[in-house]
């Protein structure tokens, strides 16, 4: 594969076929790392991931397996986008006054960013790009706040006091 990035400052809305390319090219060690780790042959991947190549991809299996091994949110967000289903990996994140603060944080920024477009549909017309930016924000915003919940509920667990 070329040492040249083909998606530089792709933006974080990709769709599947440049997600699997962004996964195998970022995977610790490049794609080559990757085909080594899934005991696939470097060139059928690589061509199975190029992004502007229509004639292979991944079969169910091998998909499966580039996700494991990957665990890439741009690939997970592609797979799930279509759907419109928002994933979520249980990473328990302690409900602590920092956490709470760094969460109240994080929804300011998006409340930011959901303010800036205000002045790009004030004709009321929401382009494309603008509603999945949109949707990806509010994704991550759930996502935090789903962790922030696992790991209240992990403390309540573990609590020994009765």
């Amino acid at each position: 594969m070329s040492r040249v990035d083909l998606l530089p400052d792709a933006g974080p809305v990709l769709n599947l076929r440049r997600a699997l390319y962004r996964a195998g090219r970022d995977y610790h060690g490049g794609i080559t790392s990757l085909a080594l780790d899934l005991g696939m042959d470097l060139d059928t991947l690589q061509k199975k991931l190029k992004f502007d190549f229509e004639g292979r991809w991944p079969t169910p299996d091998e998909l499966e397996e580039i996700i494991s091994a990957t665990q890439d949110p741009r690939l997970l967000d592609a797979l799930m986008r279509p759907a419109g289903a928002v994933w979520f990996k249980p990473v328990a994140v302690a409900a602590t006054n920092d956490s709470l603060k760094a969460l109240a944080k994080l929804l300011r920024r998006q409340s930011d960013f959901v303010d800036s477009l205000h002045d790009g549909v004030s004709d009321s017309r929401w382009e494309g790009h603008e509603v999945a930016t949109l949707k990806h924000h509010g994704h991550e915003a759930i996502r935090k706040i789903l962790g922030i919940i696992a790991g209240a509920e992990q403390a309540m667990e573990g609590r020994q006091d009765g």
